[in-house]
């Protein structure tokens, strides 16, 4: 069956970071089961995971709590033909955390809640534009999102032509587009924040400009959200966004996400209004009850442990180490390990200094034959003192093979394709 599984799935897998092309020829070729900081293959071999379910896990591989919350759902019912008491429950808990935000519609892709944000700002406008921060990686799997990349095949250029970028830090930019398209622009749409930190005051001055020119300021919370703080990037920067997007964390590894906002921006999707309709999100599985009792249970543990301090202290007490482990090796000009601690990035450079996909690959590739899969770092929980030691230990076995790379090509170290961006014209 592994061995059809690009015969049967397009890709190969049904989330295209999973595939194969984002992995070293030696890591697993499927995972089947986790718990705490660790994974299993098919062949019952063990791995240290960083990556977490696409960051996904919080809270570690088969946390009792949120299991047991969802499974005790689960024989109550998952669907009915009418909402179920814990969909506003829920709705609810997640507000709590949330004080600047006053409705809640669930649903079940980061993308679907994304793309419920835009069509919320087009509505209330009355605009047709969205302004995307370039700098950003994703943002929705739908027409006003892809279009926008390489990988736009298959979607119409008058969609494309409704969406345009900013730059990160550069306030300027995001005035002249503006300028460019006067009383056009409905949304602009960003993350708080990913590798780098907001300089100059950019994220309020975001939010003024928004104000000014009648735009709405959606937040994306998909990766921030559950990491940065318990009320997210917004309360961690202090910011007011006119709409946010959550998932990922929220569900500890259950599929749940969310679109939250203003009041008078979510009721246009509602019934208590004279206006023309919304037709937001009408999802069948969108508020499934034990995905939502998963998520209780989720908000419930970010309320009652430390979860937030525990994340930030993993993340820094890893990049640190690896970057004195790089240091050790005489790489640290090569391989470095920077950004915020409670979601790390790290670069892989070539010896003229520039970011390369092929020492990244023999990187990944040396952890994985050190029994550690690091493609991304998502601290969590379950990511201890033991876990972050055995990280180290195999990082300085890998640091070791980087630095003979880099004195004697790095091609004579690689065991198989090097990886690739998701985003290509051609694969």
């Amino acid at each position: 069956m592994i061995d059809s599984m690009h015969d049967l799935i397009p890709g190969g897998a049904h989330t295209y970071s999973k595939g194969d092309d984002q992995f070293p020829a030696n890591a697993p070729r499927v995972l089947e089961r986790g718990e705490g900081a660790y994974v299993w293959d098919d062949k019952d071999r063990r791995f240290l995971d960083w990556t977490m379910g696409l960051r996904t896990i919080a809270l570690g591989y088969r946390n009792a709590k949120v299991i047991e919350a969802a499974v005790e759902q689960i024989w109550r019912g998952s669907n009915f033909g009418r909402p179920s008491a814990i969909e506003a429950q829920a709705a609810a808990d997640l507000l709590a955390l949330l004080p600047k935000a006053d409705m809640v519609k669930f649903a079940k892709n980061g993308s679907n809640v994304t793309t419920a944000a835009v069509k919320l700002a087009r509505a209330y406008t009355r605009r047709d534009m969205v302004a995307i921060c370039s700098d950003h990686p994703f943002f929705s799997f739908d027409d006003w999102f892809i279009g926008t990349t390489v990988c736009d095949r298959g979607i119409p250029m008058t969609g494309r032509e409704l969406t345009v970028g900013f730059r990160y830090n550069d306030l300027g930019s995001v005035e002249q587009l503006f300028n460019d398209h006067p009383d056009r622009i409905a949304a602009l749409i960003m993350e708080a924040a990913t590798d780098y930190p907001p300089r100059n005051n950019f994220l309020n001055g975001i939010r003024d400009l928004c104000r000014k020119h009648g735009t709405l300021f959606i937040l994306d919370e998909m990766v921030t959200g559950f990491r940065w703080h318990n009320g997210g990037a917004q309360a961690y920067f202090d910011l007011d966004p006119d709409l946010s997007t959550f998932g990922k964390a929220m569900g500890n590894g259950f599929a749940v996400a969310a679109v939250v906002g203003k009041r008078d921006i979510m009721e246009l999707g509602g019934l208590r209004h004279s206006e023309r309709r919304v037709f937001l999100l009408s999802t069948t599985h969108g508020a499934e009850n034990h995905a939502l009792a998963a998520a209780r249970a989720v908000i419930r543990i970010y309320r009652e442990e430390p979860v937030i301090e525990r994340i930030w202290s993993a993340g820094r007490s890893l990049m640190e180490g690896l970057n004195s482990v790089s240091r050790e090796n005489g790489i640290a000009d090569y391989l470095e390990a920077f950004g915020y601690p409670c979601s790390p990035y790290f670069v892989c450079k070539d010896a003229t200094g520039e970011p390369s996909a092929a020492f990244r690959t023999l990187l990944l590739q040396e952890m994985v034959r050190n029994g550690v899969l690091m493609t991304y770092i998502a601290p969590s929980t379950a990511h201890g003192d033991a876990e972050i030691n055995a990280t180290l230990e195999a990082a300085r076995k890998s640091c070791a093979v980087y630095a003979r790379a880099l004195n004697d090509g790095v091609d004579r170290f690689l065991e198989g394709a090097i990886v690739k961006p998701v985003f290509r014209r051609y694969n």
